[in-house]
């Protein structure tokens, strides 16, 4: 290794100390984070700690580490480095990554981390010029990451708030209605709203709309399967495995386990096509709701929708707008579940064949964005967290990390 890498104890680069206690009752709203050992829960009106500041889980959430550019107060489940001995806040924030908290860990029941027991750990860290350069280069890829993210965030809000206005507030009927040009809608599209209300057992709803449920917009609604775990030969294939956990991603693209063709042949688990609607129904994300990217299979935990023609973003908005809605449909004493039943007969207000088909062409367009986006963030991310060990080890060099962030980009 080159000269400019230096070994020796975690203790002799940085100095943890463990976080401050706040009760609640002490709380007072301001604009410091407060962190805990799963990051920042709220903000308070005084800071412990001038930042930059980089902290760890001390027990409860371990192996997370976050860095704050600003004034913080590390709560007392944490330790933050309180000196960094010269070293670059930033790089050491991705070093500390890299770092298998677990091994110090000196808790049984609870999980928890000796700030004395990490001092010991072993480190290799380059000097302070390469360690901004490599924080620089890592910093730039998490800063594209949540760009694409954000860009998201507000594709997802744009699909919403034009369902809202068309599906739920009925603003270009209510608009025609006052003798008015609907807004932000061109004359071809205004033409497919009716100008009248009619009563429904919904209530007064567009003349023309047809009360009906989930199921009404799919070719099908299934729920997945498990196959045997007791059947290697059924784990470990190439087709994406999704777990009602992973639901909490509004696209989906890949999965942590995955199983064989063998395996959704000889089980219950079933082929979903991308732009099917997935909607949890047990557990902690019952009710939550994604879009898949690709073609992927899913435990009996998960509920299928596969949309029919000019459904697709219709039917997931829908979803996604209904899932508090769905939530409380869950029935069950230990664990709430959903049903297949329960999330097919759940209703929705359907408009005609062809302001479908328009609201398909306006956000689907903004879903592709979306899932496209995501697909450029995920990629970047698996590359970022390829790289980061090994250039943090010095295994790999920048020149090199540079040259295959180009290949993808």
């Amino acid at each position: 290794m080159s000269s400019e890498w230096r070994s020796g104890r975690l203790g002799d680069f940085i100095e943890f100390k463990r976080g401050y206690d706040l009760p609640q009752a002490k709380r007072v709203a301001g604009s410091f984070p407060l962190v805990t050992s799963s990051g920042i829960s709220d903000c308070h009106a005084t800071a412990m700690v001038k930042g930059p500041g980089v902290i760890t889980g001390r027990y409860g959430t371990i192996g997370q580490v976050y860095f704050v550019e600003d004034d913080f107060w590390p709560l007392n489940t944490t330790l933050y480095v309180r000196d960094f001995k010269g070293n670059d806040p930033k790089f050491v924030s991705y070093f500390l990554k890299t770092l298998d908290f677990f091994a110090y860990s000196d808790k049984a029941a609870v999980p928890g981390v000796n700030r004395n027991h990490l001092h010991e750990a072993f480190a290799v860290l380059p000097n302070v010029a390469t360690q901004k350069m490599i924080a620089e280069f890592l910093g730039a890829l998490d800063d594209r990451i949540t760009l694409l993210r954000e860009t998201n965030a507000t594709l997802e809000a744009i699909a919403q708030a034009l369902f809202k206005s068309w599906f739920v507030d009925f603003d270009p009927v209510r608009a025609k209605q006052q003798g008015r040009a609907p807004e932000g809608t061109d004359e071809a599209t205004a033409a497919l709203f009716p100008d009248s209300f009619e009563k429904s057992e919904l209530g007064l709803v567009p003349k023309g709309s047809r009360v009906s449920q989930l199921e009404d917009c799919c070719v099908r609604v299934e729920s997945g399967g498990t196959p045997k775990r007791t059947v290697p030969e059924y784990w470990n294939g190439d087709i994406s495995w999704l777990t009602s956990g992973e639901v909490r991603s509004p696209i989906v693209f890949d999965t942590k386990e995955k199983i064989t063709e063998l395996g959704v042949k000889e089980s219950s688990a079933k082929l979903w096509p991308a732009g099917t609607t997935v909607i949890a129904m047990y557990g902690a994300t019952a009710g939550e709701v994604c879009l898949l990217a690709k073609t992927t299979t899913a435990n009996q935990a998960c509920c299928g929708l596969i949309p029919r023609s000019n459904f697709r973003a219709f039917l997931f908005m829908s979803a996604r707008r209904e899932r508090q809605n769905l939530a409380s449909k869950s029935s069950g004493s230990a664990q709430q579940n959903l049903n297949k039943g329960l999330v097919a007969s759940h209703p929705v207000l359907l408009p005609s064949v062809d302001i479908l088909a328009r609201y398909e062409d306006v956000a689907g367009a903004l879903l592709d964005s979306w899932t496209e986006n995501e697909r450029q963030a995920q990629t970047l991310a698996t590359l970022r967290d390829t790289l980061l060990p090994r250039l943090i080890s010095g295994q790999l060099r920048l020149p090199e990390a540079e040259a295959l962030i180009e290949e993808i980009a």
